[in-house]
């Protein structure tokens, strides 16, 4: 709705600023043409300016009026012809050369009056005064067209900026009555088409109504979500295909595995064998452990990527599951070749979060592991448990060979089980920190993996929003 909404905001407001553009420059045109006209009336070549210029210019002399050369140019420029009536005789006492045979000689106080405000024989005039007479420039009669009533009503006047303001608000009001009725279909159109799209990458099954305006746009949402919907299927069939063969193929190789891990252990500590060939019977015993964790592993990330692992929920103190997996660690290394440092502080010791005691101990102890799976070597183990507010962060740092920038980037991006490092016996990265990452998100948490801090080495940090806290 809120798009819908937005849409109609947007008409509206292009509505509006097209009526005030147009109001505008219908204005400034309305004015530019009454300026024009009133140039063209009141101006040094209008025909009242000319009519006075004229009669301005009229000289008596002993033998009549003479009109002077320039003023007979500007008439003749006009093609206007003028005459001079006495105000004594009301008789015409001069004429230019150019005055038609229809016009009188002789007039009324009638007459005068009818020229003045109107037409001269269908000519129009304008007049222009003297001392002793009127002096009337008539113009060609397709030159102008003269008002004869201006008359108005002064209350009218007095109303006139009401009047406007009525009238613009109705013209405003019609346009949007306009406006809202020729659009209304459109809009009514307009809303399953957005309601549609949004519901699409919700995975809902969606279908609009092939009508009306937008009766095409309608088709192709239907035919997008059916497509949608088809994909979904195929990759659901497809999802459920790989975990039933992961879980088969997990099943079906234990059995087998089991034997090949009893036969290797029997003949690796029996005395009939050479020492050479007990040894092995040793590798095949240690690789058929590592064939059995790895089989485990893609069981259990099979597992939590479809969401098939129930969780078993409690309050779980972190710095209690990592002390122990910690503890763990170390009673494991009987070498010394990983001395672990493990630190927490006391925000950590009070809080709780909401998880699998068991999914979460694997977490870690894959993070541990990884550590010895990549440092054949030995190195510094750091386990360290923080809290704030709203989080507890669990990190596992080691001071080891750690990986390049490239490789770092690769599991950062890659959600799968990714890369070799080399040989067919070395280890690899990615399944075992696939699954600490999926744990990770299944307790609405995060991870993070990035080089280490204590010279070197490799980090992974997993943050868990806290449930709440205890006292001490």
């Amino acid at each position: 709705m809120r798009s819908i909404a937005k849409l109609i905001r947007r008409f509206a407001a292009i509505l509006a600023l097209s009526t005030l553009l147009l109001f505008v420059v219908n204005l400034l045109l309305l004015l530019l043409v009454a300026w024009q006209q009133t140039s063209a009336t009141g101006s040094s070549t209008g025909p009242w300016t000319l009519a006075r210029e004229t009669a301005a210019a009229l000289q008596k002399t002993q033998n009549g009026y003479v009109l002077p050369d320039e003023a007979a140019a500007a008439l003749q420029a006009e093609n206007a012809w003028a005459i001079y009536i006495d105000n004594t005789t009301m008789t015409v006492v001069w004429h230019s050369e150019n005055l038609p045979a229809e016009i009188p000689t002789a007039y009324t106080a009638s007459d005068i009056a009818a020229l003045t405000r109107g037409y001269l024989q269908d000519y129009p005039t304008a007049t222009g005064e003297s001392e002793t007479g009127l002096l009337v420039v008539g113009f060609p009669k397709d030159r102008y067209w003269k008002h004869m009533y201006p008359l108005w009503d002064m209350e009218l006047i007095r109303n006139a900026p009401y009047l406007l303001l009525a009238v613009l608000v109705i013209n405003i009001t019609l346009i949007l009555l306009i406006y809202v009725v020729a659009n209304s279909k459109l809009l009514r159109s307009v809303k399953p088409i957005a309601d549609g799209i949004r519901a699409l990458p919700s995975g809902k099954d969606v279908y609009v109504k092939e009508k009306g305006l937008l009766s095409d746009l309608a088709a192709d949402i239907n035919g997008t979500s059916e497509l949608l919907r088809t994909q979904r299927q195929e990759l659901r069939k497809t999802e459920r295909a790989r975990a039933n063969w992961i879980t088969g193929v997990s099943h079906d190789i234990r059995t087998p595995l089991s034997m090949v891990m009893g036969y290797a252990g029997q003949l690796e500590e029996s005395d009939r064998l050479a020492p050479e060939d007990r040894k092995k019977a040793a590798v095949i015993r240690q690789q058929s452990v590592r064939i059995r964790n790895l089989v485990n592993d893609l069981n259990l990330a099979s597992k939590l990527e479809y969401n098939m692992q129930p969780l078993h929920l409690e309050a779980i103190s972190p710095v209690a599951l990592a002390r122990q997996c910690a503890a763990d660690f170390v009673n494991a290394d009987l070498e010394g070749d990983y001395p672990l440092e493990y630190t927490c502080d006391a925000q950590a010791d009070a809080a709780r979060i909401n998880g699998d005691k068991d999914l979460l101990c694997r977490a870690v102890q894959n993070l541990l592991s990884n550590v010895q799976a990549h440092n054949p070597d030995g190195c510094r183990v750091f386990v360290r448990v923080a809290a704030d507010e709203s989080t507890c962060r669990i990190a596992v740092e080691d001071d080891g060979a750690g990986l390049s920038d490239e490789q770092l980037e690769a599991l950062q991006n890659t959600p799968h089980y990714m890369m070799s490092d080399g040989g067919t016996t070395e280890p690899r990265h990615g399944l075992g920190l696939l699954i600490v990452r999926q744990i990770v998100l299944s307790h609405g948490g995060a991870v993070t993996f990035a080089h280490g801090k204590a010279g070197g080495g490799f980090c992974a940090e997993m943050t868990f929003p806290v449930c709440k806290r205890t006292g001490r």
